[in-house]
């Protein structure tokens, strides 16, 4: 007998109990009635086996996040394109030099920190999809008006106004990511988005080795890169229109009817797939009513010390991060490699970053995610110091690779942690409030790096990384809460 006909023949009770806590309130253990929708709706989502389908909507909004990444990557493979064409230099005698490359670098990020911070409160209110596909359209438009600028001062300006929708979309995808998902696929699921996102490295890495030396059809390599982007972030759009919203975000806003009808599509889905069908949803703990959350919510206990880890653990990931990928043939060329030859070794070290992030998911609803970051962060320091000391090529490739291969588990494991540390109402405010100190710090990373590279050499610079890997490893290593395995509302009572 298929499943078609078995779900004909179910029972109306058995029905209501299948799909408990969607239009009607859900019975908890001793027999009240639970009023809040989105317990139920949660209930029904973590219960679902990884599916075919599942990881096909993890795909798609990861393909938003491709375009992200590579925007974020080739800042660091254009450079030295820019400062072939005259349009910036690579260092300045000024900290803050308006015509150096590090203004372009602090550019992208002001306009990531704007974008995080100011308007992250965005998914929040109008929910996840719609914000995602304005963020996307926002970023097209921007980056394409910024690869015509002829002067620093207005490529800076159209970076910093590239960057806002940057912003806002990074901090849409995690929370959307980790709202559709069942809470034991949570780190697999973030795994592939940033597997997906980080095949952007490679791809931004081989087209700058083939374009950033030369022009075509009269136009530098360098703004080439910038239009692909653009416009391949336009035919993701239209691609990822067929992913819904969030059925948390819906439930949580008085839509259960909608939320009740994502779900219910999803489960028949993996129940076609899977030919069997899915066992009721565990009955949930009564919650008080949903009330809408504001950001004062978030100053009282348990919230308070997480904004506060986090905040403390992104600045300085941030500075240990960006410090190297955007910087990386800017540092071979500082241990002595050519112009192009450290374009294409930045490639291959740029193969790293999707890999890490595919080697990730075995491990990553295994191991505590907090234990990851701690892990990666040590690896880092460890092969940063052995970078700043090598000057051999094959060294020199397979140091910076270990690095990216670090940099990435650990990027995996946090954007994960920390959308999972925040209730459902506040999410995507919470995390752009906290991943925001991570713009602030990677726009200072490249002042810092600059001036770093400027008097002390590569040895400086992986110093000052050491340096920010420390604190990312005592933030996180003695103050972050262990989360693997556990539900979002338990997380967040």
């Amino acid at each position: 007998m298929n499943v078609k006909k078995i779900r004909i023949q179910r029972t109306e009770a058995d029905m209501q109990e299948a799909v408990s806590g969607a239009n009607t309130p859900p019975i908890v253990g001793d027999g009240r009635v639970d009023e809040n929708p989105g317990l139920g709706i949660s209930a029904r989502i973590d219960r679902l086996p990884a599916s075919g389908h599942l990881w096909m909507l993890v795909v798609l909004i990861s393909l938003g996040g491709f375009f992200e990444v590579y925007d974020v990557i080739f800042t660091g493979y254009i450079a030295p394109g820019m400062v072939r064409s005259g349009l910036f230099q690579v260092t300045t005698h000024a900290f803050f030099g308006f015509t150096g490359i590090a203004m372009f670098i602090a550019a992208t990020f002001a306009g990531l920190f704007v974008g995080t911070f100011a308007f992250g409160w965005l998914p929040d209110r109008y929910g996840r999809r719609s914000v995602f596909t304005i963020s996307l359209l926002w970023y097209s438009v921007c980056a394409a008006i910024m690869a015509f600028q002829n002067t620093a001062e207005s490529a800076a300006v159209w970076r910093f106004l590239t960057g806002i929708g940057v912003g806002i979309e990074i901090v849409t995808i995690d929370s959307y990511i980790t709202e559709l998902v069942p809470q034991h696929m949570r780190g697999r699921a973030m795994a592939v988005n940033q597997m997906v996102m980080f095949t952007a490295a490679p791809a931004a890495a081989i087209l700058s080795y083939y374009l950033v030396p030369t022009t075509l059809w009269g136009i530098d390599g360098w703004r080439i890169v910038v239009l692909t982007g653009s416009l391949g972030a336009v035919v993701v759009w239209l691609i990822r229109r067929a992913v819904p919203e969030s059925p948390r975000w819906l439930a949580g806003h008085g839509k259960a009817d909608k939320s009740d009808a994502i779900v219910s599509h999803i489960e028949a889905l993996v129940e076609r797939e899977s030919g069997t069908l899915l066992s009721p949803p565990l009955r949930t703990v009564a919650q008080p009513t949903h009330r809408r959350s504001s950001f004062s919510d978030l100053l009282r206990p348990p919230y308070r010390s997480r904004l506060l880890m986090l905040l403390v653990f992104n600045f300085c990931q941030a500075i240990g991060y960006y410090g190297f990928a955007n910087w990386v043939p800017t540092l071979l060329i500082g241990q002595g490699i050519a112009v192009t030859k450290s374009l294409l070794y930045s490639f291959v070290i740029a193969f790293a970053l999707p890999i890490g992030s595919m080697l990730t998911i075995f491990v990553a609803d295994r191991v505590q995610r907090k234990t990851l970051i701690v892990a990666g962060a040590l690896v880092v320091i460890v092969t940063g110091i052995a970078f700043a000391q090598a000057r051999s090529v094959p060294m020199l490739i397979a140091l910076g690779a270990l690095i990216s291969l670090a940099g990435q588990a650990i990027s995996v494991c946090y954007h994960a942690y920390q959308a999972e540390l925040f209730p459902t109402a506040v999410r995507c405010r919470a995390s752009g409030f906290v991943y925001s100190a991570s713009r602030f710090g990677a726009m200072t990373s490249g002042f810092v790096i600059a001036a770093l590279l400027r008097d002390l050499g590569v040895a400086g610079v992986f110093a000052g990384i050491t340096a920010s890997m420390i604190a990312v490893v005592v933030s996180i290593g003695v103050f972050g809460p262990k989360t693997n395995g556990q539900r979002l509302e338990d997380l967040n009572r």
